[in-house]
Order: C-alpha cells, then structure tokens, then sequence
C-alpha cells in the first residue's frame, strides 16, 4: 500500500463508518478496486477504525464529559445507568472478540461474504424504516443486549455496524433521537481496546502497511469520520433509511455479480 491508497482507503472509511452502508465491506471493495492485498493483515483497518472512533469522541465529547462526571459521583444515577448498559452491550462483541476472532478474520478476503452481507444490511434497514415502533423515553437493558447482538454479528465485512445496530435499535422501539448517540458511543472501548492491543502485542510494527499510509489513512479517516458522523445524526432522526437500503442492496448485487 501506498501513500495515497491509504489516504483513499482512510477517506473511505471515515465516510462509511457512520453512514449505515458498512465501512468494512466498502474497505474491502475498495481494496480489490485498487489492487491492496488484504486477508490476514488487519492493522490498516482496525487504525482507520480508531480514527473514526477518535472522531467520536470529538462529537461527542460533550456527553461523554457528563457520562464521565455522573460516574464519578460514585452513587447510581442517570450517567451511570447509561453507562452501565453500555457494558451490558459490549457483553456479545467481547465474545465474538475472545472466542471467534480467528473465524472473523479469515471472512475479510471474501467479496462474496460482503456481498452477502450488504444485502443483509439492506434487508435490516428497510424493515427498520417501516416497522419501527417507538416505546418509551429510555433505553432499557435488554434493548441494549439486542443492539449489542447487532454489534456483534456486524463484525462480518458488509454488515454494517451503525446500520446494525441503529435498525435493532429502532425494530426494538428504541427512539430515533436515543438510537444513534447510543450506537455510536457504544463502539468506543472495543474498537480503541483491539487498537490498544495491535499497539503492544507488536501488530503494527510487524504489519504489512508501511507507517506512512497507515498514518495518512488514520488522518484521512478522522477528519471524514468528523464530517460523516455529524452528518449521521441528522440523517437518522429525520431521513428514511430505506434509501441507504436500496444503496447496500444495488452495491451487494454489483459485488456478487462482478466477485
């Protein structure tokens, strides 16, 4: 990989990350279209991924500041409520993360999986459009489980993670207001977590991807991550998603046409 493929395949990343069109499977696709091994090697796409988490916390810091205030009240209140169902949805992705993650990998070098997938991803967004049914002002615990099942099966490249989990949320009749803070604040400790441990278990420095690309593409990323997940927000409370359906659905076919 070179320079400027890494700053493509960034700016790829940091617009799809939070559009619910599936990141992975357009890194994927994007790679093939550019002639960058993939497979085996996933430090590229789990820094370009801490990227758009980095953007996050940059939206978000405002929220994240008073979850971190109430928490440290040390008493059970509003922010330590949210907080808590926060870990309870990140019990299903630590699972797949300890238990499957050899299996995982080995499904990034198939553009028939991503094909797959992006229809899966369609399927799940037009029915979120049209039967969604909002029920109550707070997210629960167990809609919180659900969202986080969706996190976790949307570590499959082309299963998009923020279309995943926004259409549970919404199918489990989470509001739209609720839904995307909530999908997109709960990625935050296992994507910087798996970064954390490329970083000290010598991942990066024994990567394929030279320094250059991968620091060009982690810049890349953030600053359309910061764009896109602004623009996210907007979408979600008052756009239909079907469109982004019929997106995922016309790029599914095109790959499992042309794969």
């Amino acid at each position: 990989m070179n320079w400027w493929q890494g700053i493509l395949l960034g700016l790829v990343q940091g617009l799809t990350e939070f559009l619910p069109v599936s990141s992975s499977g357009h890194l994927a696709i994007g790679r093939e279209l550019l002639g960058v091994g993939g497979g085996e090697d996933l430090v590229f796409e789990v820094a370009v991924h801490a990227a758009t988490v980095l953007a996050t916390i940059v939206v978000f810091r405002r929220q994240i500041g008073e979850l971190l205030r109430g928490l440290f009240r040390f008493r059970y209140n509003t922010e330590t409520d949210y907080i808590l169902k926060i870990c309870v949805s990140m019990i299903p992705v630590l699972i797949v993360g300890v238990f499957f993650k050899d299996k995982v990998e080995g499904l990034f070098g198939s553009l028939t999986v991503v094909g797959v997938a992006l229809l899966v991803t369609a399927l799940l967004l037009f029915l979120s459009d049209i039967a969604s049914r909002p029920r109550g002002e707070k997210i629960s615990f167990w809609q919180a489980l659900v969202i986080g099942v969706g996190q976790a099966l949307a570590v499959i490249p082309g299963l998009s993670r923020s279309g995943t989990t926004i259409s549970t949320g919404l199918l489990c009749g989470v509001r739209r207001e609720s839904v995307a803070q909530f999908s997109f604040l709960m990625v935050l400790v296992p994507i910087l977590g798996e970064a954390f441990l490329d970083v000290v278990g010598g991942d990066v420095a024994a990567s394929s991807v030279g320094l250059v690309p991968l620091a060009l593409g982690f810049a890349a990323a953030f600053l359309a991550g910061l764009f896109a997940c602004r623009v996210m927000i907007a979408l979600v409370k008052k756009a239909k998603l079907r469109w982004f359906a019929l997106y995922c659905a016309l790029v599914g076919l095109a790959v499992l046409l042309f794969a």
